[in-house]
């Protein structure tokens, strides 16, 4: 600071406390002239800010004015201002005395010349040379420091997981010309020799739970190969995906490398055996419930698993046996058998099914999984219009018999599967039945759903979903209701009950008219989510959609709003909807827990 401009703060000070010696309180310090990031760095670096709210001395308030313009420049040049001015001024009324700083940033510093490089073996992996390339701030941005800093971070922590430890600067300097407003950058490394991959050693304490032949199974790279700490993050995924460990640490060791290859120690503590659930559950669709469940996360140290669990409502019951044995032939994944017993009791329906399927599934990249199962399905069932109300007529159930293959694909890429802000979402089911081997009628289906969100600023969201569902077969009658499609409910078309929409049956006088089932489905929604904090937003939405058996028809659309809740497990919503196609329909309520994707 120059002595005319110290000397210009002294006299200010002294004319507005001329002729009161007395303590002074600093009631306020008001920035003005920088934007929302500026502002807190320079609040954060004034010394006036930690005697806010207290009694100082003239000499002392003196000082801190005097040290205010020197800490508020050296607050800009972070963000590339070198030649701020500023004007600070002081004000004494009946609350203290308030700080006013006015700053005009004036022209940023920017980069002039940049020379980034990496030297040694490193010089060479494409990998690098993209990093190398991507590097920012670029000769004509504002050197921001905090955007410098970042990149050179990058950049040394991207040497160390591709396996070069010894990586060291050998130039990393930064010329700053205030007079010409320009900046030279000269960063440099030396990446050193890269290293491979040594042994895997796991630890597990004690009495494994887990074969170590088993865990090996999931190293996908020899001995000898290059180092990358991608392959140990990978590791540590399938290790956490297959769910037998608590805690997983994973530390390479590159200070007891021999001959260039870096020993990893995978340190495993394994988790409680056994994992006992209940709690109560609600839908809209089923009622109020209760649900019971039992996991052995291992059964045996070859990693086989098993879960039993029901689901009992006031509508519908489940029960649901299922063993898994890891898979690694082709892609990592699970063979898994599973036996459900389900009954549903209506008051359109009465069905009972019986459904046991083995399937294999497989992790075909980090976004796509693939599922090849086979179905033996058993289904009995009684539609309530054809009930007589005569106790002693017996019900006359339909039965079907199938076995049928499916082949089904889940894709995400997303920032969150639980909230997310951005992704996308899709899968694909695909069922073939054939007449004279093992089912009752020829069909094929195919089944799809599709999500995409979007965030729009800070705390909105913009969700568009769809799903397509088509059955080919020449006797529709003998295709059983799990698997033919239905519309209208909560994951469906809002403003309608469960499975109100699609060709009907008209019931006796005093019921509802109920759905059959249709070979067909076409549903849309679009929903836009405001949250006002963390935790809680309003939605607002349409819905559309039909099921149908041969044209496109009763196509229904609805409208609604909501509420919206981030619990750990899931967004809790709670819509209220209105169908628009029936001038007498009644308002719907749903409501749903769960992950987005």
């Amino acid at each position: 600071m120059s002595v005319q401009r110290r000397a210009a703060i002294a006299a200010a000070v002294l004319f507005a406390f001329c002729g009161n010696a007395q303590a002074a309180k600093i009631a306020r310090v008001q920035i003005v002239g920088l934007d929302e990031a500026m502002t807190a760095n320079v609040i954060e670096s004034l010394s006036l800010e930690d005697g806010k709210g207290k009694d100082v001395s003239d000499a002392r308030l003196d000082y801190l004015l005097r040290a205010a313009e020197d800490e508020t420049r050296e607050a800009l040049e972070p963000f590339g201002y070198y030649s701020p001015r500023i004007t600070i001024s002081a004000q004494r009324d009946e609350t203290g005395v308030a700080i006013r700083i006015e700053v005009a940033p004036g022209e940023p510093v920017r980069v002039r010349s940049a020379t980034v490089a990496i030297e040694g073996d490193g010089a060479d992996d494409r990998y690098l040379k993209e990093e190398i390339a991507a590097f920012t701030p670029k000769p004509g941005d504002v050197f921001d420091h905090a955007v410098y800093e970042q990149s050179k971070a990058y950049i040394t922590r991207r040497l160390a997981e591709r396996g070069y430890f010894d990586a060291d600067f050998i130039a990393r300097k930064v010329e700053v010309n205030r007079a010409e407003g320009g900046a030279d950058i000269d960063l440099r490394w030396d990446s050193g020799d890269r290293y491979d991959m040594g042994a895997i050693t796991f630890e597990q304490g004690g009495k494994p739970a887990i074969r170590e032949s088993l865990l090996r199974e999931l190293i996908y790279w020899n001995e000898g190969e290059y180092y990358h700490q991608g392959r140990l993050d990978r590791l540590r995924k399938a290790l956490a995906e297959m769910d037998y460990f608590s805690r997983i640490d994973i530390e390479p060791q590159p200070e007891r490398a021999v001959d260039g290859r870096v020993p990893v120690i995978v340190r495993l503590t394994p988790a409680k055996r056994s994992v006992y659930s209940a709690g109560f559950s609600y839908g809209t669709d089923s009622g109020f419930g209760l649900r019971l469940g039992l996991e052995r996360r291992y059964l045996n140290s070859r990693g086989h698993k098993a879960l039993a669990q029901l689901d009992d409502t006031e509508k519908r019951k489940t029960l649901t046996l299922q063993h898994r044995i890891p898979a690694f032939a082709w892609r990592d994944g699970w063979y898994t058998t599973s036996l459900q017993a389900y009954d549903e009791q209506t008051d359109y329906i009465d069905t009972r099914r019986y459904e046991a399927v083995f399937s294999r599934s497989a992790e075909y990249d980090r976004n796509l999984n693939l599922t090849g199962s086979v179905h033996a399905l058993r289904e009995r069932w009684a539609y309530a219009y054809e009930d007589d109300a005569d106790p002693d007529t017996p019900v006359l159930y339909r039965q079907a018999t199938y076995l049928y293959p499916s082949l089904q694909l889940e894709y995400v890429k997303a920032d969150d599967r639980i909230h997310p802000r951005n992704g996308v979402g899709a899968s694909a089911v695909l069922r073939v039945g054939v007449r004279g081997a093992g089912s009752d009628a020829n069909f094929l289906q195919l089944h799809g759903h599709g999500s995409w969100f979007r965030g729009l600023g800070a705390r909105s969201r913009l969700i568009a979903r769809g799903e397509l569902g088509l059955t080919f077969t020449d006797d529709l009658v003998e295709i059983p209701p799990t698997l033919r499609f239905y519309a209208g409910g909560d994951r469906s078309v809002r403003g309608y009950d469960w499975r109100e929409i699609g060709p009907r049956v008209d019931a006796a006088p005093g019921r509802k008219a109920f759905a059959l089932g249709a070979r067909n489905v076409i549903t849309t929604n679009l929903e836009f989510e405001q949250y006002f904090n963390a935790s809680w937003g309003m939605a607002a939405f349409v819905d559309g959609g039909s099921a149908f058996d041969g044209k496109l028809d009763r196509w229904r659309n609805g409208v609604g709003v909501g509420l919206r809740w981030k619990s750990p497990v899931g967004p809790l919503r709670v819509d209220l909807a209105r169908g628009l196609d029936d001038p007498d329909a009644s308002f719907t309520l749903h409501v749903n827990l769960g992950a987005d994707l």
